[in-house]
């Protein structure tokens, strides 16, 4: 279950919509990856949370990701609790990823700002040798922490620190967003509209991804931001 890079979202979804690109890069170049999901995104207007999990899981598949957790915390309502941050310090012990890669550090939704929060502080909390976590087996885990936490961009348009190229991927990217069907246009379906179940939304998305590719010269990238200085070994390697 040791993977190089953990992605955390709020939601089912947030991972594909925000970062799958990059994942998909990272897999392609033979590094593993794995899936958190701190709540099943059951108040959301469309679908349900048992809908939710089987997209997530087939969303899954299509990246070749290691795995999917589900911590079930509470959809709208979860907190910075030391339950929870233990929740995810688990899984984080469990796979000892080098990244982490988190929801936005401020968003429309609260549960994004709120998941970056959450995320960041397990990241810290997980290297201290004097918190006690427990694996599936009852054995007591070893403290990591991951070298870096990188906060992927979600709804706000915000300035990114750096951008990753996902040209090669973003079509692959797409057809994971779409696994989420139930989240998403669908001309002959009941249910209400949201802001992301329009016809227009995978072109805005699109066009999102260009803007941030357009200042390093990439056709498409996705967009991060950090809480602490990244630190660069060689200035001729960025691009």
């Amino acid at each position: 279950m040791k993977v190089d890079i953990l992605a955390i979202g709020a939601h089912p979804d947030d991972i594909e919509l925000s970062c799958a690109g990059t994942l998909l890069a990272e897999i392609a170049k033979g590094r593993t990856v794995g899936l958190l999901d701190l709540t099943q995104g059951e108040l959301g207007t469309r679908g349900s949370a048992e809908l939710r999990l089987k997209e997530a899981e087939e969303a899954r598949r299509l990246m070749g990701a290691k795995f999917r957790i589900n911590l079930g915390m509470a959809d709208g309502f979860f907190r910075n609790t030391e339950e929870n941050l233990k929740k995810v310090i688990q899984v984080i012990r469990m796979a000892q990823p080098s990244v982490v890669l988190a929801n936005a550090l401020t968003d429309r939704h609260i549960d994004h700002g709120r998941g970056a929060k959450l995320a960041a502080d397990a990241c810290f909390l997980s290297g201290l040798r004097k918190i006690e976590t427990f694996d599936a087996d009852g054995k007591i885990q070893e403290p990591w922490r991951p070298k870096a936490v990188y906060h992927y961009i979600q709804d706000y348009t915000l300035t990114p620190d750096f951008v990753v190229n996902i040209t090669d991927y973003i079509d692959h990217k797409f057809e994971l967003i779409k696994a989420f069907r139930s989240q998403f246009f669908d001309g002959n379906s009941p249910e209400p509209q949201t802001p992301i179940s329009g016809e227009d939304f995978f072109s805005f998305l699109r066009g999102r991804f260009k803007t941030y590719g357009r200042p390093a010269n990439y056709a498409y990238a996705e967009g991060y931001n950090v809480a602490r200085t990244i630190g660069v070994s060689d200035i001729m390697s960025l691009d």
